[in-house]
């Protein structure tokens, strides 16, 4: 039973938490303003770089005597960067508000505006951390969607819905550093699968929105014949269930028959009434692109084979992994 004192001290969880809010949403607005009117300012002068560099000299050194900290050199160029990136976007300066000014710091860099809009909503929506945040600009999480290229201005067309695809939730490639395996790897496919486990919280914002572990050598069989597929998720956006089959290897036609297979399997003997059919991810460490055109993951949109990394790579390994991918996507439409 819960006593008077636990519902008072309810009360007051909630309303510090509720005024936190309106303090942060008050002093990302006031950020927003002061950028502002320094660019207005600057707008005055004939110089503007050196004019520009003097205004900011001046009002850190009246703001810092006045209030304190929090107004230096580098963070009024902050404001007004972050003035000068949302001006004219009225709808990412309402989510702007929703999260910190850590948060705002790390978003704003982002040079591509589609990205940039994505983090906002991603990190306003599944309250992000800004660590996560960081992790996931860091990796190019938007990148590696494999319907990046495409996704906001299908969202944007008119009278279209905003309507969740498989390929909006698959990654290529993905990037499990968390793993703490060297580069060169060496694990076999169990050791792997049983550290994604103990690392299940890192695993799932890596995998995304919408996805709940549901089981491990998942039993699945008919009265002859028993198999055990890896990973088992279900997601609760494409409402289906997510099979995953890891490979320490380069991908074969013999791996994508046994996930598709898994993939029927699961279809007719586990999937519920009302619900969307089974998706089936092959994770490897090397695809082959000879594979994946000419096997029956080219015909099937539920099927998906991508690389994933056991180590952070390098930011031009992961830039040249993208963009071979994007070409890759862009030829498939085409043809």
């Amino acid at each position: 039973m819960i006593t008077y004192i636990e519902e008072i001290k309810s009360i007051l969880a909630v309303a510090r938490r509720k005024a936190y809010t309106a303090i942060n949403a008050a002093m990302v607005e006031a950020y927003w303003l002061i950028g502002k009117r320094i660019v207005e300012q600057e707008q005055q002068g004939k110089e503007r770089a050196a004019y520009g560099e003097g205004i900011l000299k001046e009002l850190s050194m009246a703001l810092t005597a006045e209030f304190g900290r929090g107004f230096s050199y580098a963070n009024l160029r902050n404001f007004r960067q972050f003035y000068l990136t949302y001006r004219n976007h009225e709808n990412c300066y309402t989510l702007c508000s929703k999260l910190t000014w850590s948060h705002n710091r790390l978003i704003m860099r982002v040079e591509n505006e589609d990205a940039r809009i994505y983090y906002l909503n991603e990190a306003a929506e599944h309250g992000w951390t800004v660590q996560t945040l960081g992790r996931n600009i860091n990796t190019f999480y938007y990148y590696r969607l494999l319907s990046s290229d495409h996704k906001n201005e299908n969202q944007m067309e008119a009278g279209k819905p905003d309507k969740h695809q498989p390929e909006d939730f698959i990654k290529d490639p993905y990037v499990f550093e968390f793993l703490n395996i060297q580069q060169h790897l060496t694990a076999n496919e169990s050791e792997i699968e049983m550290a994604l486990i103990e690392n299940l919280q890192q695993f799932l914002l890596e995998l995304g929105k919408g996805f709940s572990f549901v089981g491990r050598q998942f039993r699945i069989g008919t009265e002859t014949d028993h198999f055990f597929i890896d990973l088992v998720f279900y997601n609760y956006l494409l409402k289906c269930f997510v099979l995953i089959d890891l490979k320490t290897e380069k991908l074969t036609h013999q791996h994508v028959g046994q996930m598709d297979m898994y993939r029927r399997m699961f279809d007719d003997l586990k999937m519920p009434e009302g619900d969307n059919p089974t998706i089936g991810i092959i994770l490897c460490t090397e695809k082959s692109e000879t594979v994946v055109k000419y096997s029956v993951i080219n015909d099937n949109p539920r099927l998906f084979a991508t690389k994933y990394m056991p180590y952070l790579p390098t930011e031009d390994e992961l830039k040249q992994l993208i963009e071979q991918d994007r070409i890759r996507l862009e030829l498939d439409r085409r043809a």
